[in-house]
């Protein structure tokens, strides 16, 4: 962050009736060279102190006309006009100060905080410049200066040195982060990255921030890549598992993969990306061996809690894809009883999948169920229909389509669904005539849609 308040730090020490030299010290521990020079320092010191800036001045200038060339003078004059909010003259008698001593950073501390109070950040940029030829820490405050002036290119360069030299300190990770958001600046960083890979290929971090800047920009061969060097390097990274995995995997040694895979979506430091593709990946591979359900199911539990993505759903949309209808049943049932019972678009699949799969029992009590939940939602009130049909409860099939019959609206399909399964309903009530009736609503129905 910007050094402020440098002046508050400053203190003298008098030693009887001269002041202790010192290079590069408190411009007020040097010597004074005459006794009247001595006296009138002092009063500009004494009267600072008790915030008489104004008094100050005039013994400081009093100085100056005994010492022309003396640098503290006008350094110490800069201070109270600072003091005073006077920042022109503080300027002016800061920039005395350096032209007649340019080694001493004090002084130009002082122009540097004229020009930060003053806002003057193309002033403050060039001063901060001088001032790190002598302390070199002083280039976090040229970063801070960098942001706010929103030269981030710049500022990623210096964040990038200093943490380099002096590690990283948590502003700088803040205002990296912040540049990174950004797409732009992610490439400069993507090679920086590289290069600290190359130079230090123990330090885990370098290789984290890189598979996830690889990540954020679907970069998903490269983050790999990254995640395969890394287990190289250090065999016992969670992130490494990342690699270990995909090659396990591939090479169908199910068990070491399973293990790697668990170490992945367990770990606090694996990005959420890479957990949901890992799943993934293991779903297909579970299609294809299902002998490793039980693993699936395990997996799964680590993503419980996941607010981003409806996991158990998304598994039920794969096997619904698949044909699968009873797996897909499986996972719409764990989701709806994780999450909340009466989502809309997981009971539509669900309620497809039992049809799909002849589940007629389940089926009817689920769409009755939501019947009371969603009462004008017309699909339920076909499901409740067809599975009481299925069940020979006729009499149950036809109250609960003719109800729900009137909530059809522009949609010719369910609506020509709706007249069959009436037509089923009373013909296993014996009425052969309205079984006619309805068969034909249904065909009329889809006549229109041609």
């Amino acid at each position: 962050m910007i050094k402020k308040g440098v002046f508050t730090i400053l203190v003298f020490a008098l030693f009887s009736t001269s002041f202790s030299v010192f290079a590069q010290t408190e411009p007020e521990d040097i010597a004074m060279a005459t006794d009247e020079y001595q006296d009138a320092f002092y009063e500009s010191l004494k009267q600072k102190g008790i915030e008489n800036y104004d008094k100050a001045i005039v013994s400081l200038e009093k100085c100056i006309k005994l010492k022309p060339n003396d640098a503290v003078a006008y350094f110490e004059l800069g201070k109270n006009y600072f003091a005073l909010k006077e920042y022109q003259n503080a300027q002016t008698a800061f920039e005395k100060a350096t032209q007649l001593d340019p080694k001493n950073k004090w002084f130009w501390l002082g122009i540097y905080d004229v020009s930060y109070e003053t806002k003057n950040y193309p002033l403050a940029i060039d001063i901060i410049q001088k001032i790190i030829v002598f302390d070199e820490e002083y280039k976090d405050d040229l970063i801070s200066l960098y942001m706010i002036t929103n030269q981030y290119d710049k500022a990623l360069t210096a964040i990038n040195e200093m943490n380099d030299k002096f590690g990283k300190s948590s502003d700088r990770e803040i205002y990296k982060a912040q540049i990174l958001s950004q797409g732009k600046y992610q490439n400069a960083e993507i090679d920086n990255l590289v290069q600290q890979i190359k130079k230090d290929p123990k330090e885990e971090s370098n290789y984290l921030n890189l598979i996830l800047l690889y990540s954020k920009n679907n970069e998903n061969e490269k983050s790999l890549e990254v995640a395969k060097q890394l287990a190289k390097e250090i065999p016992n990274s969670e992130w490494g598992q990342v690699s270990l995995f995909k090659t396990y995997l591939d090479a169908n040694q199910a068990d070491k993969a399973i293990k790697s895979m668990n170490v992945i979506l367990a770990s606090s430091k694996i990005d959420s990306k890479i957990k949901h593709r890992t799943l993934n990946e293991f779903l297909i591979y579970v299609n294809k061996n299902p002998q490793y359900s039980a693993d699936l199911e395990k997996a799964i539990s680590y993503f419980d809690n996941d607010k981003d993505v409806d996991v158990a759903k998304e598994i039920g949309k794969f096997y619904h894809s698949k044909g699968q209808f009873e797996n897909a049943i499986k996972y719409y049932e764990k989701d709806l009883k994780s999450n909340s019972d009466t989502d809309l678009e997981t009971n539509m699949l669900l309620l497809e999948a039992y049809a799909q799969a002849k589940q007629y029992e389940p089926m009817t009590k689920r769409a009755m169920m939501l019947i009371e939940v969603y009462p004008s939602q017309a699909q339920f009130y076909y499901y409740a229909g067809l599975g009481s049909n299925q069940q020979k409860q006729f009499k149950n099939a036809k109250t609960v389509l003719e109800m729900g019959l009137d909530y059809v609206v522009d949609d010719v399909k369910l609506e020509s669904n709706f007249n069959i399964q009436l037509g089923e309903a009373y013909n296993g009530l014996g009425d052969a005539k309205k079984k006619e009736e309805y068969f034909l609503k249904a065909n009329e129905v889809l006549k229109k849609k041609k």
